[in-house]
C-alpha cells in the first residue's frame, strides 16, 4: 500500500498517504539538499520540525527518501526528544524510559501496520535532566506506561530504522505558542548533549477541507499554498511575534489548522533554537494531498 492508496474511512489522527506528483518536484530532492552544518559545537544537535503521517507513508519511496536523506545529512543523536501533536495533557509529561508497546493510534488500516515495532532504547537520563531543566512552575510528570505514538515513532522508523539511539517522547501541556516556545527554550541546553529535538506535526493540516486532493485532484488548495507561504515568510525574516499570532494573522486559516495541535510542536522547535530568529533551513517542501509537507530544521 503506497502512494494514492485507499486511506479508510475513520481514521483517526492519522494523515494522507503521499502522491509523487508534480507538485512534489521541489521536494523529491530536498533532503539531499540539506547539507551538514558546520556547528560550533560539533556535538551540538539542531532542532526540528517535521510533518509525520500514518504507518502507510513507511512504503513510500519518496517520503522515506527526503526523511532518510535528512536524518543522513545530520551528525548523529545520541538521544531523540520528540514532542508530538498526538499527546497533549497537562502538567507535561514524559513517556515511558523502558521498553514498552507503541500506541497505534489510528484504526482503519490494514492489520499488519498494528504489528509494527520500534524497539528503541530508553531514555531515562534524559527524563532526568530534563526534570532538571524545567523550573518549579513548570512540573514534569512520568507516564511510563505510555509508548510511542505515531507522531514519534512513525518518522524515526524512517529517519532512523535501526532503532538504536534512545528515545522519550514529551507532551505538549497546552497549544499555546509562546509557552510553548519557553519550553523549547528550557529544553535547548540537551542540544549540547547530542539529543535532537523534533517537533513533529504538518505544516497544514485541514483534512476536513482536501477531500478532492485525496480523490487524485493535483495541487493544493490555495488556503494551503497562502498559509505555507505566510508561514516561511515569517520564519525567512525571523518574525516570531506574527508566528505566536498565526490564528489572528495567517492567511488561509481556520482551514490550514481547523484545530491548531500538528501546528504547536513547530514552537517547541523554534525555543530550542540557538537563534529562534534567523532563518531555518528547509528539509522537505511541497504539497501532497493538497497539504504542505515543509519540514525544516534551526540552529
Amino acid at each position: 500500500m503506497s502512494g494514492l492508496d485507499h486511506i479508510p474511512n475513520g481514521v483517526r489522527g492519522a494523515h494522507p498517504v503521499p502522491a509523487t506528483t508534480a507538485s512534489d518536484s521541489a521536494g523529491q530532492a530536498a533532503a539531499a539538499a540539506v547539507e551538514q552544518p558546520v556547528l560550533a559545537n560539533p556535538q551540538r544537535m539542531p532542532s526540528i520540525y517535521l510533518g509525520h503521517g500514518a504507518p502507510p507513508l513507511l512504503e513510500d519511496p519518496l517520503w522515506m527518501g527526503e526523511l532518510g536523506g535528512w536524518a543522513a545529512s545530520m551528525p548523529r543523536p545520541s538521544q531523540i526528544l520528540i514532542v508530538s501533536a498526538h499527546w497533549q495533557t497537562a502538567p507535561m509529561a514524559l513517556s515511558a524510559t523502558r521498553p514498552v508497546p507503541l500506541v497505534y493510534d489510528f484504526y482503519g488500516f490494514p492489520q499488519h501496520y498494528y504489528e509494527m515495532t520500534y524497539d528503541a532504547p530508553g531514555a531515562p537520563d534524559l527524563a532526568a535532566s530534563i526534570k532538571g531543566l524545567m523550573p518549579a512552575t513548570e512540573p514534569v510528570m512520568e507516564r511510563e506506561p505510555r509508548g510511542l505514538d505515531h507522531g514519534a515513532w512513525v518518522p524515526l522508523k524512517a529517519m532512523y530504522p535501526d532503532a538504536d539511539i534512545p528515545v522519550l517522547q514529551m507532551s505538549m501541556p497546552d497549544l499555546d505558542p509562546e509557552h510553548l516556545f519557553e519550553v523549547g527554550r528550557r529544553l535547548a541546553p540537551l542540544r549540547d548533549e547530542g539529543v535532537l529535538i523534533v517537533g513533529s506535526g504538518f505544516m497544514t493540516h485541514g483534512l476536513p477541507y482536501v477531500h478532492e486532493y485525496m480523490m487524485g485532484r493535483p495541487g493544493a488548495p490555495q488556503w494551503s499554498r497562502d498559509f505555507d507561504a505566510w508561514v516561511t515568510e515569517a520564519l525567512n525574516r525571523g518574525d516570531l511575534d506574527s508566528l505566536f499570532a498565526f490564528r489572528e494573522k495567517a492567511p488561509g486559516m481556520p482551514y490550514a489548522h481547523p484545530t491548531v495541535e500538528h501546528f504547536a510542536p513547530l514552537f517547541v522547535t523554534l525555543g530550542a533554537a540557538a537563534k529562534a530568529d534567523e532563518r531555518p533551513d528547509y528539509a522537505i517542501e511541497g504539497f501532497f494531498y493538497g497539504l504542505s509537507k515543509r519540514s525544516f530544521q534551526a540552529h
